[in-house]
This record gives structure tokens, sequence and C-alpha cells, in this order.
């Protein structure tokens, strides 16, 4: 008989900030909280945090659900984590942080990715990845060229989720999804790579255990469980990296599932259900957060963030650029939009391109701009779904999430520039925390995968219009000429 008191806490650590979400048996989400992160950024490309605050945000987070939701955060079982992928954490010997914690969009180990497929030949067959500045090991790489005196004190190297529950649980454990994005796992085998280790003057040693994320890892301790009144000790699951959580979230767990994230940055996801190797269109072959799953990924850096852009500069709120545009465009926008303003990863893996406009006239209106803004971003989703192709990985249909998700518009333009079906959902936003909820009651109750990580209903479904899937197949072409010439300039 289902115990009406279990209660699933999911933890997600990302970039802005940390949420906490409470999640109950009928996997409803009783209460949630959110706590602000800050991004030191002391040089142009640098971008770091002091794991420290992320803990601090934590314990805010959960002593607010303590004030607000104090019975059920006592029934609380399980806890999950997600995380934001790719940073380095570096400990001594004692546990103790050596230096602020090099995050994934930091792009200061661009020339250490070449010294580590040199020192790696086969990087890209056994990580599944090409080695590019977000990733972990580049990063180790560039604090033992450049502060030798940190990496000399290096006994461990963790990643940002593995360091909370590591100060949560006193477990140096992390999940095959996270680890994925280090560049140091043996995708396929789901085991760390000595060669990849060495290749970074690190050693198995240095390394956390690896788990799934539906299995035990680490039980939270005593001190921390008695401040939220917890009437037993929590057990943390294994979790996962903060994309793998979403897909948890979203009921990805199966083979041929796809979606696509339109957040800050875009995400092109689709589930295997074995390993395929990207290949050198900077695809991501990375780890499932469930058993005997893999996936790949594709990713554009500035999707929703670049119509945020667009909306500093020219002084209006989204909501007023979006109302410009008719509901259906006639056509293609004759203004084209490059969106790499912080670089871009798939397909051409280069943080060091920028973005801007092609095509601008004294006819030109600033409606067009914003289409091409939403039309540009749409052309890098292409970019990834025709990389995905060329690794064998098809996709024919899609649910979309995010925030620009909620533009009927954008969606439209995008099914249309894909030459696919777009699903919207219900409780499609509900993000990582949830999915690591979700983990968390597996690993308590070993429940099955499929019976708990359920798909949200679709809402809508918008198809291509079939009036403008061969104009945006030309425009696309054109999009295509934008980088080559962008890249010559720098």
């Amino acid at each position: 008989m289902e115990d009406p008191t279990l209660m699933y806490l999911g933890i997600d650590l990302g970039t802005s900030g940390i949420k906490a979400v409470l999640v109950d048996q009928h996997q409803n989400v009783i209460a949630a909280h959110t706590e602000k992160l800050t991004v030191s950024r002391p040089h142009p490309g640098w971008s770091e945090q002091d794991p420290q605050d992320w803990f601090e945000a934590t314990l805010r987070a959960l002593d607010a659900l303590r004030i607000s939701h104090p019975n059920e955060l006592a029934d609380v079982k399980g806890i999950g984590l997600s995380g934001q992928q790719h940073g380095a954490v570096l400990l001594d010997e004692e546990g103790a942080v050596l230096r602020p914690c090099l995050l994934w969009n930091d792009t200061r180990a661009e020339s250490e990715c070449s010294l580590f497929e040199h020192r790696f030949p086969l990087c890209r067959q056994i990580t599944g990845n090409i080695a590019m500045p977000g990733f972990t090991a580049p990063k180790v790489m560039w604090v033992a060229r450049h502060e030798p005196e940190v990496f000399a004190k290096v006994t461990h190297v963790v990643l940002p989720k593995a360091w909370l529950r590591f100060r949560m649980t006193g477990a140096l454990i992390d999940d095959m999804s996270d680890a994925s994005g280090s560049l140091w796992l043996d995708t396929e085998r789901r085991l760390w790579s000595d060669a990849a280790l060495e290749a970074s003057n690190l050693r198995l040693a240095s390394m956390p255990e690896l788990r799934e994320g539906t299995e035990p890892a680490g039980t939270l301790n005593a001190d921390l469980a008695a401040r939220w009144g917890m009437k037993s000790a929590p057990i943390f699951a294994g979790g996962a990296g903060d994309n793998a959580a979403g897909a948890v979230g979203l009921g990805a767990i199966h083979t041929g599932d796809a979606f696509l994230s339109l957040g800050t940055s875009g995400v092109v996801w689709v589930t295997t259900d074995s390993f395929h190797p990207g290949g050198n269109h900077a695809i991501h072959s990375f780890c499932h957060a469930v058993p005997n799953q893999w996936h790949q990924m594709g990713v554009t850096l500035s999707a929703a963030a670049s119509l945020a852009w667009w909306s500093r500069v020219t002084g209006l709120d989204e909501k007023t650029l979006l109302a410009e545009l008719p509901e259906t465009p006639e056509a293609p926008s004759p203004v084209l939009f490059a969106p790499y303003l912080s670089g871009e990863r798939t397909p051409h893996n280069d943080a060091t391109v920028r973005g801007g406009f092609v095509g601008l006239t004294q006819d030109t209106t600033r409606a067009q701009m914003t289409q091409a803004v939403l039309e540009g971003v749409a052309f890098s989703f292409r970019d990834a779904v025709e990389g995905l192709a060329e690794s064998g990985t098809i996709i024919t249909q899609a649910d979309v999430i995010g925030g620009g998700s909620r533009s009927p518009l954008w969606t439209s333009i995008i099914a249309s520039v894909l030459g696919i079906t777009l699903h919207r959902l219900a409780n499609g936003e509900q993000g990582g925390a949830f999915g690591a909820a979700r983990l968390a009651r597996i690993a308590v109750t070993g429940e099955g995968v499929s019976a708990i990580c359920l798909p949200p209903a679709r809402v809508a479904s918008i198809a291509p219009d079939e009036r403008l899937t061969g104009p945006y197949r030309q425009a696309y072409a054109r999009y295509r000429a934008l980088y080559p010439a962008l890249k010559s300039l720098r």
C-alpha cells in the first residue's frame, strides 16, 4: 500500500541559481524555492563561481522550505541532484576547494583542447566528443599550465553537483551523465578512461566513484537532516547533469525520444539505446542518467539569449518586439542573423566567432530584424539537426520546451525551418530539479524507470508550414555562408 507521506526532494545547481522542489508520491510539485547565484568574470572569456556559494544557497533554499512546508520536508526519503555540467572543482587532500570553479561557459582553455587530443588521439572515439574549452579536462590542463602551484595540491577533481553531494554527504560520487561531460569517461563502457586521465596528468584515484543516476549514492549527513527536521536521513540518488535531468523530467528515456529546449541556450536532444560518437560536427554523445541508455545532443549557445540581447539593444521588451510580427510570416526575413553572440558549439566548436546581421538596407525595419533573430536561432537548431543526421540519428518529430517555446510564432518558424512537427507540452517546464526528484524516488523505492518517468501530455502540435519550407531551405543555404565569412573577420 502506498505511503502518502513519502516525499522526494530535487535540487538543481544551475549557473544563475539553486532550485529546490518538493515532490509527493503522486509526482505533484508541492513546493519550490530558488536562491540566486552570481558569476564572476575576472577576465574576458573567464567564468567562475565559488562552490561555497552553492552550498550556502542550498542551505537557504531548504531553510525556506522548512519554514513554508515543515511537515513535507520532514517526510523526505530521497534527494536527487541535477547540476550544471563541465565545471572543474579542484580539491586538496583535506577536501578543501583550491580555487574558484571554472564553469561550463569559461572559454580560456581553447589551446589546451588541441593538446588534449594530441595526447589522447582516441578522444573522439572513446569519449564520443570533440575536445572543447567548455569541457572539464581542458580547464584542468589550463590550471596545470598557468597555476602550477594550485595543480600541485590537487588530490580530487569533481564536477559541480558532485561537490555539492560531497559537502552534504561526505561521499565522492558522481553519475554517468554528468561524468560524460568531463572528457574523462569511456562513454560506451560507462567507466573512467585511464588514457583520458593520463592526458590530463591525473589518475583514477583523483576521480569520484561512478553510479547510475537511479542508484543510491550517499546519505545526507545527520547535522543537516536535523537542521531541516527530517525524520530520517534521506538517501541521495546518483542524479544527473542538467540536460539529462530535464530529459528524465520529460520522460525522454526511450530510444528515439527527442526534444528541443529553447532556453537561454538551445539544445536538441535524442535518446539512444547505444553509444554513437558525435563525429566532427560538435555533436555531444553522453550517457543518459538512466541505465543502458545514452543520448546525443547538439547545442547552440545563444538561443533565447539572442532575443533577450535584441530586447536590450532596442530598449523594448520581448513581448512588444514579437507583437510587431504577424502571427505567421509570409516569407523569410530579407535580413539574416547569425546568433554567435557567445561563440557557437554545434556544429562549429568555435568559442571566438561572433554574430551579426547581414542584408540591412535603408528600408530594413525593426520587425524584419526581430524576425531575423528568431530565424537565425531556428537555423542554428537546423545546424544541430543536420549534424545529428550526419552521425546517423534522424529526428522526425520532437517536443519543445523552454521559455522561447511559449511563442507560437517562434515555435512555428522552427518547425518550418526543420521540416518536422513540434509538440508543446503541459507542465513541460518542471526542469532539472523535478527530474532529479524522480531519480531520488527510484533510488529509494527501486521502482521501474518507465513507471515513474512518464511524459507530460502534449497540448498542441505545430506542423511545418508547407508554404515556407522551400523558402526557408533557400534561406538556410544563405545562412550557412555566414559562418565562414564571420570567421575570416577575426
